[in-house]
């Protein structure tokens, strides 16, 4: 048991990596723990953190008892809301929850240890992306199977998000909170000022834009007018691999290998997209992303003082600027991302969160139709977007004017252009999917901490000879 809880704590602290930029040091260690000392260690801050966590009780208190943990207090807010929406719809069927919210790496530890001890786990628990192969791997042991509960809205749910959150056994054991859609964001006020065109004139240049060549054009033409040291285009990722995952969707490939694998880092699809990037480099198109990804306190000050122009990022990536960046409102237009060739899908699924229901629930019927509703009906889907700001997986939703155009919406209002006409444009079918299985973390945290550092540091570094690095490293944890 201690190996296998050290196991899940490394795998836990790459997750976290991930989450805050590859290779920070919420992922070091200082090298020097035991691991008897390091599980010791574990458990004592798991109890500290259970003394600690926030727990808040709502619903009926006369109603069937649920027990639900998440690492995400606003995640708790949504079943709280939901479930006063549930009780009015079912008063022969009310429900009390108790939402406890654990820090990240206390919740995902104390879940999987639960699960594999067969007692302690509660009715409901939210599951990173990242951790989720962790707590699929006993399947229908270990978690109820949504696929009955989840049939009603299947129809409009974006299909690659469901199977993110399938087990090995093709059964769906997470519901989704979001597509985390791939977009381009583009400041079209700072892109106005600078080529000394108007606003409307810089969106149709943008809306011509189809492939990576294109977008590379408009980004010289950018610069041309603007010429000044210390301004680019857009800003590349040492810390993130969210660009290859793009690329890999654009040309149909997944270095995870799936469910059957083997992994494969060495595609041309990454190639390319790492070829790409270099150049870019080189010509003063791009620079490096200050800390290694947008999605840091740098990153949103690297975008406010407009030293970069336009980016690729996750439409949930929407919520940074309007929570950092509330300055830049009406300055954004969100669009469709360029690709390699004509035809290919040009999205790709990022991030999230996947709500699981435990076999260990007295209640799993009851707890399985309650959860599928909250994420996947008309009511939850609404309310996740009002209050979460994520782009709903229900696609039915997107063409509804009180979720796709009601302007007192703060993200409708934010942007120049509303982000459910973006994606309605790129449709579900254009989505991809890369998979999240065992050894996704491995593979992360050796293109974070290595790869890409070795080829974006370095341009003229050989991208072959990184990837083949890279592959010999993985193929040892295969």
């Amino acid at each position: 048991m201690k190996k296998k809880l050290l196991s899940v704590l490394l795998t836990a602290a790459m997750t976290v990596s991930l989450l805050a930029g590859c290779g920070s040091s919420a992922a070091q260690g200082t090298g020097t723990e035991t691991p008897d000392a390091a599980t010791e260690e574990v458990a004592d801050a798991t109890e500290q953190a259970e003394e600690e966590a926030p727990v808040n009780t709502f619903g009926d208190e006369s109603g069937t008892h649920l027990e639900m943990w998440t690492f995400v207090e606003l995640h708790g807010q949504h079943y709280k809301d939901m479930a006063e929406v549930w009780n009015e719809q079912h008063p022969d069927e009310t429900i009390e929850i108790t939402c406890t919210t654990y820090p990240y790496g206390d919740m995902h530890t104390k879940l999987l240890s639960s699960l594999e001890a067969g007692t302690g786990a509660p009715d409901i628990c939210d599951v990173e992306v990242g951790q989720f192969p962790n707590v699929v791997a006993g399947q229908d042991q270990w978690l109820v199977p949504l696929d009955d509960y989840a049939s009603d809205y299947m129809a409009t749910m974006v299909p690659s998000r469901m199977q993110t959150y399938q087990g090995a056994d093709g059964h769906y054991y997470g519901a989704p909170y979001h597509v985390g859609a791939f977009a381009m964001y583009y400041n079209v006020a700072a892109m106005a000022e600078a080529m000394g065109i108007s606003n409307e004139e810089v969106i149709a240049k943008i809306d011509a834009v189809s492939t990576w060549d294109d977008y590379t054009a408009l980004g010289k033409e950018y610069l041309a007018a603007i010429g000044q040291e210390g301004k680019y285009w857009t800003s590349v990722d040492t810390g993130g691999v969210d660009w290859m995952w793009l690329a890999m969707a654009e040309y149909g490939d997944d270095w995870t290998g799936g469910f059957e694998g083997p992994a494969n880092v060495q595609l041309d699809s990454v190639k390319k997209m790492m070829s790409m990037q270099q150049q870019w480099l080189k010509e003063g198109v791009a620079e490096i992303s200050p800390d290694g990804h947008v999605d840091l306190e740098a990153g949103f000050q690297n975008i406010l003082d407009h030293n970069i122009v336009s980016f690729p990022k996750a439409l949930w990536y929407m919520s940074r600027f309007t929570n950092y960046m509330p300055d830049e409102a009406g300055n954004w237009y969100i669009a469709k991302c360029p690709v390699f060739e004509a035809g290919q899908k040009c999205s790709v699924g990022v991030g999230g969160t996947g709500t699981v229901v435990t076999q260990q629930s007295e209640n799993k019927d009851l707890a399985a139709r309650f959860l599928c509703w909250a994420k996947m009906s008309d009511e939850g889907e609404q309310h996740i977007w009002d209050k979460l700001g994520f782009d709903v997986c229900n696609t039915a939703m997107w063409t509804v004017d009180s979720v796709a155009h009601d302007d007192n919406n703060q993200f409708n209002a934010f942007f120049i252009n509303y982000p459910y006409d973006v994606l309605n444009e790129i449709g579900m079918d254009n989505i991809g999917k890369i998979s999240v299985v065992a050894i996704s973390p491995t593979i992360n945290e050796y293109m974070c901490t290595t790869t890409l550092n070795e080829v974006l540091e370095d341009p003229d570094y050989n991208i072959d000879d990184a990837l083949k690095e890279a592959q010999d490293a993985i193929d040892l944890e295969q």
